[in-house]
């Protein structure tokens, strides 16, 4: 997962100001599910090389993502627009907060040439939130997608997005240049919210997904969250079902890992089993995809699973047709 930033926004800074006032909480001991061996391959290396030399700031490295070693050595790609500030502390999180540089107008294109030079068949743009823009960053969003299938028609492209709160129109914006994977993660179950993503709003978030099928139908819809943070299984299977009332096609379900002492708790490792409990209800309720593990992350393995996305999708639609 290489992440380009905005080369204004890379000052040095103290981490995670806004998170101080939190007391330090005790860190569980990874369960040995949990854990994975130290990336060493050729192709971790390489692509390490290559973020050292272009001077790229990473999601993997800046989250403590446990599959780096694996997604570096096959050179997949998550490009982080719109800087490495963002306007929220959510509890979890472990992007530093505070104002943000002004957009760089060269980003969509710097992208773009990134994918291309790269050779990626599937791409995966996300962002921080940008509070601060009247479009909470919709066009700059949409200004990478266009500027992608400009350069690189047959790559496809997965966006993983804010929630746009209170930027009437933004949606609509990114969702007209028509990504082919349209996400948006809810991260933990309702009750959850106000300590653990405290500037968004749950069923804000229901409808933002509700909303891109309503716009177009042809875009798949996903979303994501954290498991040990607190919440009952009767919540998780809420959850689900709120998705599916928004016709989300795909959940993907990972073990929530503790960035630092300042952040949130971890307050459950789940097993194996249990994930694999909420992959047979996910599919149960009608999702065409689940990613459940506890190694789970939004962006892991996105291009594989959008060609089982594509072909689950296809199969549906030809037992429909054979039932009519």
């Amino acid at each position: 997962m290489v992440t380009i930033l905005d080369n204004r926004a890379a000052k040095p800074r103290p981490r995670h100001p806004e998170k101080a006032h939190r007391p330090d909480q005790e860190v569980m001991r990874k369960p040995k599910w949990i854990r994975v061996k130290a990336p060493t391959s050729k192709g971790y290396l390489e692509t390490r090389e290559i973020v050292k030399t272009n001077k790229l700031v990473t999601v993997c490295e800046e989250a403590g993502c446990p599959n780096i070693g694996e997604c570096w050595d096959k050179k997949h790609a998550t490009f982080m627009i719109m800087g490495e500030i963002c306007t929220r502390a959510c509890a979890f999180c472990n992007v530093a907060t505070g104002i943000p540089a002004p957009l760089d107008l060269d980003e969509p294109a710097n992208v773009a040439k990134a994918v291309v030079e790269m050779g990626l068949k599937h791409v995966v743009i996300t962002s921080v939130d940008r509070d601060d823009l009247k479009d909470g960053g919709a066009q700059h969003f949409a200004d990478v997608i266009l500027a992608i299938r400009a350069a690189s028609p047959e790559t496809t492209i997965e966006i993983l997005t804010p929630d746009f709160l209170r930027k009437d129109g933004a949606l609509e914006i990114v969702v007209a240049a028509r990504p082919d994977v349209f996400n948006h993660n809810l991260e933990t179950v309702a009750s959850n919210y106000l300590t653990v993503r405290p500037g968004a709003r749950y069923f804000h978030s229901i409808r933002l997904l509700q909303r891109v099928k309503e716009l177009d139908p042809s875009i798949f819809t996903k979303s994501g969250i954290m498991v040990g943070l607190g919440e009952e299984r009767n919540e998780v299977l809420q959850l689900m079902d709120d998705l599916r009332s928004a016709d989300v096609d795909f959940i993907t379900i990972g073990q929530y890992l503790q960035p630092t002492r300042k952040h949130h708790p971890i307050k459950k490792f789940v097993t194996p089993e249990e994930f694999q409990s909420y992959e047979t209800v996910a599919y149960s309720k009608g999702f065409l995809m689940v990613s459940s593990s506890p190694l789970t992350r939004s962006s892991h393995h996105a291009g594989e699973d959008f060609e089982r996305l594509r072909a689950a999708r296809e199969a549906k639609l030809n037992a429909v047709a054979k039932s009519a």
